[in-house]
């Protein structure tokens, strides 16, 4: 016993030197972190575009981030201005510009940002470095410990043999791409580290739930089911492709204890309704910017015998409808959409009108927020992988094996299809429905990204990886386990996995620099040409 003792006692001082170590790299990048005009910490569109809220919640009490992408720069640049917005109306009744991303993240970190403001005095507009580096640092680097122990913890209580646990402690902490996006504020950090959480919290239960070694049996506190649905939600809120494992997750839970019912749902709860209500204070809407990009509902259909623009009985049915006064004029212009109208009045209400299969002219409330002037996100204007990708075949073979492959860039996840297989039939039966579990929601979110349309087929913009599925991260390091306590058996095999390991580590140190930044193998095929022009 004094041995398995001092043996663990070395096992985690090791891991917590792994884990100081990859904290220091993050840290040492957050302090040092500019973006390539110099001028702010900002690395992209991306970023931006949610820094745009932090600031306008903290400094002007308001979602709306008009004043922050005008500000003016060196060489009269914009450096808060992003593709990543969206515009609609606000409280006021005017046309006002707004962060695309779910809000309730930045609301969170506005809350930081909020006590550094206070506390030493420092403004992110005013001190555009400086100030975010601060905030990045108190907002990312727990999130990166948070995963690190979390699925750390996880492999201790799967992992068997000596030298596995260390070969996942050193994937874990360097063989992933998400140490790059450690230096960006983001969503998918936050979404693996939770994911991380709820692993750790399921394992955890199990085991108490159910000693095998002494036989006994622990009661949970709620308070740790609740914890679970919280983490698992807010995965979702982060993830949405996520909400599938939210659903297993509540099964899993259920299955093990039926206890965990009402304060898992009860997490849940919690985080629906800041998802939902972060959104309607931001939006005046439930639903999230990205499924406001077509026609609102239908004002009224006009006669078809009418070739041309119907202008005057456009006028008239929103007259009739209360929707303008009688005195106000209407311009109607070709939208950026093809065949599709926008429809103004001189009080800048907003009205779409397209035609119908039976030709007739169907006028509707504007609902397309991604139609502004100089928008990035209608046709003709996107560009590189922001294009999308027309064959889903192509799409697929690009996403797992080729330029943004899951497993040519990361290849110790080569293991997991096996470790999934594996999974189904090794240990109690709590591992065998949790590996179920991540299979289900792997294949799923894949099919979905497969089944998106054309523009959204763009391997998540210009990024150094597939990065809508690291949130999956730590569900597939931990599926590696029983695979590499088979490999730590024979020579060969572990140096199989050491190489795998090594390139993964490669992969991962080319986007220390920035994770907005093509995959290497991307930017290589691009210089041998066989990306086309």
């Amino acid at each position: 016993m004094h041995k398995d003792t001092q043996a663990r006692k070395k096992r985690y001082t090791a891991y917590l030197l792994l884990i100081l170590i990859g904290l220091g790299i993050a840290a040492g990048r957050i302090a040092t972190v500019t973006s390539r005009e110099g001028d702010t910490a900002f690395l992209s569109a991306n970023d931006r575009s949610r820094w745009c809220t932090v600031a306008a919640l903290v400094e002007d009490r308001t979602y709306e981030i008009d004043r922050q992408i005008a500000i003016k720069g060196p060489k009269n640049r914009t450096p808060w201005n992003t593709i990543d917005k969206v515009r609609h109306r606000g409280d006021d009744g005017k046309l006002h510009y707004y962060s695309s991303k779910p809000p309730l993240f930045p609301t969170l970190v506005a809350g930081v940002y909020f006590l550094v403001n206070n506390l030493l005095g420092l403004s992110m507009t005013e001190h555009p470095i400086y100030a975010t580096r601060i905030v990045l640092a108190l907002v990312n680097l727990p999130l990166l410990a948070l995963f690190y122990f979390c699925t750390i913890g996880s492999i201790e209580r799967i992992c068997g043999n000596a030298w596995a646990r260390q070969s996942l402690a050193l994937s874990i902490v360097f063989g992933t791409m998400l140490l790059p996006f450690s230096m960006t504020l983001n969503n998918h950090l936050v979404a693996a580290a939770f994911t991380a959480l709820t692993m750790w919290i399921y394992l955890f239960a199990c085991e108490k739930l159910d000693d095998s070694v002494t036989g006994a049996s622990t009661v949970m506190p709620k308070a740790v089911y609740l914890l679970a649905g919280l983490a698992a939600a807010f995965t979702a809120a982060n993830e949405l492709p996520a909400l599938s494992m939210m659903v297993l997750w509540f099964v899993l839970f259920v299955w093990i204890d039926s206890r965990s019912l009402l304060p898992f749902a009860a997490g849940l709860i919690i985080v629906a309704t800041g998802f939902f209500g972060t959104n309607y204070a931001a939006h005046g809407s439930l639903r999230p910017p990205y499924a406001h990009r077509g026609n609102g509902d239908l004002i009224a259909e006009i006669d078809a015998s009418l070739d041309t623009v119907p202008t005057d009985q456009i006028h008239q049915k929103i007259v009739e409808r209360n929707l303008i006064e009688p005195s106000q004029q209407i311009s109607v212009k070709p939208s950026d959409e093809k065949g599709r109208w926008s429809v103004r009045s001189d009080d800048d209400q907003l009205f779409s009108l397209t035609r119908t299969a039976t030709g007739n002219w169907a006028l509707h409330f504007w609902d397309d927020w991604y139609e502004y002037p100089n928008s990035y996100w209608q046709d003709g204007r996107r560009k590189g992988v922001d294009l999308g990708e027309p064959s889903r075949i192509v799409y697929f073979l690009n996403m797992t094996i080729g330029h943004h492959g899951i497993f040519s860039l990361t290849p110790i996840f080569l293991l997991v299809p096996i470790g999934l297989i594996k999974g189904l039939s090794f240990g109690p039966h709590d591992y065998r429905r949790f590996t179920l579990a991540v299979l289900i929601a792997s294949v799923v979110c894949l099919l979905f990204y497969l089944a998106r349309p054309l523009i959204d087929r763009n391997y998540g913009g210009v990024s150094c990886c597939f990065r809508w599925v690291l949130w999956f991260t730590p569900l597939w390091l931990l599926m590696l386990a029983p695979i590499l306590d088979e490999y730590a058996e024979k020579a060969q095999k572990r140096g199989i996995f050491h190489a795998m390991l090594a390139i993964s580590v490669f992969s991962m140190s080319t986007a220390l620099q920035s994770p907005w930044q093509s995959p290497w193998i991307y930017r290589f095929w691009s210089f041998l040409g066989w990306l086309g022009s």
